[in-house]
């Protein structure tokens, strides 16, 4: 019953990414306007997460045909991947765009904020020092990935009218790159990074503004109704659960949950615990827009196979059918491929490290004896294979049948298989009880001065 209840949860819980809504703007004005104007927060790390916010940000801005669209930028950047996708909304955003920086436009955040038609920059906020950089924060040498980042900034720089050694020069460490207009020189081993007002001079910047009240009566915008798009709570923890990190941990706890309910049973909370990570993990990923309905059936297919592999085995057909749906349930549910798959390759290595080390931690206990018989259960212990005859000696009764040797007799109003020691006893003689060897009840005649 336990194992069926479990079941029904894990297949239950990636539905209510279907089931659950999420609500659509938290905004200063909700008035509907053709002549709004939407602010757009980009802040924090740039992921997957905040690219899906800002497509749906986006796509309402344009449905209610805003005269503009604001980016309130502060970042240190992120997934270049991330970037290069919200980069190319902004650029093909049939809405003018102003990129608002009042902190840092860093990295990844630099791209977003050249691709914008317009950069009004806040005193004291800082543009540039785009290089590639791993998780560890080391920074990343490969040439050809250098190349084709460096490319891209300067594509984006041209196409906005700037001067496209300065992207170049944010990126690749190794050009030099000289600002007469700033009065600024970045020799061969420093990045381009440029303050607020050296931004303005070089042209990476079109105003200066200390507020967004300022960057909008820049654009003599002042008056417009204004929509602030926020992240709704779903979207919130969407972006925090379809983190590289957070992702790879629900799939490991979902892995390691579900097996260790499938080998050790009778827990009951590690499959409660898989189950609610493989909900998580596609929650998140429909709510971020990854994943559909496709993807969630892929997986509930693969369980589905999976289990009649179990109770109706298929010379491995249905177990081989049904790992292939899930895996591709998965991965087609992350944000790319690359993606996914790392998270399922690393997931499931430590989830067997995990599985093996329960395994042997427990085989010893109550439970792993019962998954495996391997509890005696000993007459001494009060077990028994068959019922006892024990009360049958000494007892007598008439032979049922012909005993050649063996035959049945009623003894004491039951009937008995029995076994004579090689006497031939015709049937309906009486007889007695000599001894009980296990499950061999064996019999002799009775004499006459004996009836």
């Amino acid at each position: 019953m336990k194992r069926r209840w479990l079941i029904g949860l894990l297949m239950l819980l990636p539905l209510l990414a279907v089931l659950l809504p999420y609500p659509g703007v938290s905004a200063e004005s909700k008035t509907a306007s053709s002549r709004a104007v939407y602010i757009i927060p980009v802040h924090q790390t740039i992921e997957s997460g905040l690219q899906s916010f800002l497509q749906r940000a986006f796509k309402e801005a344009h449905e209610a045909s805003a005269q503009l669209i604001v980016l309130d930028i502060n970042t240190l950047g992120g997934e270049i991947t991330a970037a290069m996708e919200i980069g190319n909304m902004v650029k093909d955003s049939q809405i003018p765009t102003v990129a608002f920086v009042h902190g840092d436009a860093a990295s990844a955040g630099t791209f977003i904020a050249l691709n914008a038609n317009e950069i009004v920059m806040a005193p004291g906020s800082v543009i540039g020092a785009a290089s590639i950089v791993d998780q560890s924060g080391r920074e990343v040498t490969d040439a050809k990935l250098v190349s084709y980042w460096v490319e891209s900034m300067e594509s984006v720089a041209k196409m906005r009218g700037r001067d496209p050694r300065i992207a170049a020069g944010m990126v690749d460490k190794n050009i030099d790159v000289d600002i007469p207009e700033a009065n600024r020189k970045f020799a061969a081993g420093q990045l381009v990074s440029l303050s607020y007002d050296d931004a303005l001079k070089a042209g990476y910047s079109e105003h200066t503004a200390a507020t967004l009240e300022e960057v909008l009566q820049y654009k003599n915008v002042q008056d417009a109704p204004r929509i602030q798009i926020e992240p709704s709570t779903a979207e919130k923890l969407s972006r925090l659960l379809t983190s590289p990190v957070a992702k790879t941990l629900l799939l490991l706890l979902g892995i390691a949950g579900v097996a260790i309910e499938l080998f050790v049973p009778g827990f009951g909370l590690p499959g409660i615990l898989g189950a609610l990570g493989f909900g998580l993990y596609f929650f998140s990923h429909y709510i971020a827009g990854f994943a559909g309905i496709e993807e969630i059936a892929l997986f509930i297919i693969g369980i589905i196979l999976l289990l009649v592999e179990i109770i109706v085995p298929g010379f491995g057909l249905f177990a081989v059918a049904g790992s292939i749906a899930l895996i591709s349930g998965v991965v087609m549910a992350s944000y790319n491929t690359a993606s996914g798959l790392k998270s399922l390759g690393i997931a499931a290595i430590v989830a067997i490290i995990v599985i093996a080390i329960f395994i042997k931690i427990f085989k010893h206990k109550g439970v792993w004896n019962k998954f495996i018989l391997r509890d005696e259960q000993k007459n001494e212990m009060g077990y028994t294979s068959t019922s006892s005859k024990e009360h049958l000696i000494g007892k007598s009764g008439i032979s049922l049948t012909t005993l050649r040797p063996s035959g049945t007799a009623l003894i004491n109003e039951e009937r008995v298989d029995v076994v004579t020691l090689g006497d031939y006893i015709d049937r309906g003689q009486k007889i007695k009880v000599t001894q009980i060897e296990g499950t061999r009840v064996v019999v002799r005649e009775l004499k006459e001065d004996e009836i």
